[in-house]
């Protein structure tokens, strides 16, 4: 046997180290088994049944064909590929009309499996660090385009009725040429009822959660009287409120107020107790009073758990103005946009509207996630990536 040279042996070790090669999970052996059961089925259906749909036929050959090569991980790119081929010929299958065959079903669950897979060995290949933590943003974005893929497909095949469930393009199609409507019920529902409530509910809870902390009196007679107020139902609130302030914006931002409450309070006053006894013990080493030892000490340890109440806040804030408009509102906001259009049967602007309030959450969400990040990049769970 001879001897492999230096440079050999280097070269070699690089390969490896750039492309290692994964160990199978139980989870991607059974994916892969149903790709390749599907992908047969896809096949024999487009090449025997009725009319021969030979570019679905294609699409399973190549779906069964990539299972046999799925742990190299340099076929990632070439399964997305894959994906996209098969997309465009459902949807040319769909474009080209006559009757929703079975290769049209099996062609759907293939494409639908594959995109599974390749998120999968994606997601393994950034875990294990053979392939950049930089495609990370593929496998959540693929995921939801796949989503809306199959949606759309589902309901252009099968023939569902738009008022039941609408395409997507429906309904992207009714936020182009609804803007104007959309912007209104954004600035009445977002920018006025949520915001304002959502500020005001937070501090609100956070104040009180330090003067909770400050006085055992209050720890003992405001805290069980906040825990009543978080069980009140929203539906039985929000006519309360009405009555008190108004069918304009601000009774829907009293009833964030009150949801966004509750969830401050108590996440900051656990947090203030995050700290432990040995850092406050040496606080009062240095003759540090209860101010000094809360600004230094205690709130920078509670800030993970305050943030996490901020977030969490984030959705109560947009649920709460949104069922608030359903008990009277002005002639615009998204919630009574929503009931509206459910009386007149307009599907499709629902739908445009809870994909609004969607957006919207999510980008709030990610806002209040990023200023976490920034403030606490201390705490061991944002240096590891799971904040």
């Amino acid at each position: 046997m001879s001897a492999q040279s230096p440079s050999a042996r280097n070269e070699t070790s690089q390969s490896e180290t750039r492309w290692p090669r994964q160990p199978f999970t139980p989870l991607q052996l059974a994916i892969g088994l149903a790709v390749a059961l599907f992908s047969l089925g896809t096949l024999a259906a487009g090449l025997t049944v009725g009319t021969p749909n030979y570019p679905i036929a294609l699409f399973g050959a190549l779906a069964l064909a990539t299972v046999a090569r799925f742990w190299w991980p340099v076929s990632f790119w070439l399964d997305f590929a894959l994906f996209l081929y098969g997309t465009g010929i459902l949807f040319s299958a769909l474009g080209a009309g006559g009757e929703i065959g079975s290769s049209f079903w099996l062609a759907l669950a293939t494409l639908w499996l594959l995109a599974w897979l390749f998120a999968e060995r994606l997601s393994q290949a950034i875990a294990g660090g053979s392939a950049s933590a930089r495609f990370g943003f593929i496998v959540p974005t693929l995921f939801g385009i796949s989503i809306l893929l199959v949606w759309e497909l589902i309901t252009r095949g099968a023939g569902i009725p738009t008022i039941l469930l609408p395409p997507p393009s429906m309904i992207f199609d009714r936020i182009m040429n609804s803007w104007p409507i959309l912007l209104a019920d954004f600035r009445q529902t977002i920018l006025k009822a949520v915001l304002v409530g959502y500020v005001l509910g937070s501090g609100a809870g956070f104040l009180v959660a330090i003067a909770i902390d400050r006085s055992p009196f209050l720890k003992r007679g405001l805290l069980p009287l906040g825990n009543f107020v978080a069980a009140l139902p929203i539906i039985g609130i929000a006519p309360i409120m009405v009555m008190w302030f108004g069918f304009d914006w601000q009774s829907k931002a009293a009833v964030v107020i009150v949801m966004t409450f509750f969830p401050m309070l108590v996440s900051t006053i656990a947090g203030l107790n995050a700290s432990g006894h040995i850092e406050r013990d040496l606080m009062r080493t240095y003759a540090a009073g209860y101010f000094s030892t809360l600004l230094r000490l205690r709130l920078p340890a509670a800030a993970p758990m305050i943030f996490n109440a901020l977030k969490i806040n984030t959705t109560l804030a947009l649920i709460g103005a949104i069922v608030a408009e359903f008990f009277g509102t002005p002639t615009v906001g998204m919630g009574f946009r929503i009931s509206t259009e459910v009386g007149r049967m307009n599907v499709d602007m629902v739908w445009a509207e809870i994909a609004m309030a969607a957006v919207v959450g999510s980008a709030f969400y990610g806002l209040v996630t990023l200023i976490e990040r920034a403030v606490t990049f201390w705490h061991p769970t944002v240096r590891d990536g799971r904040a």
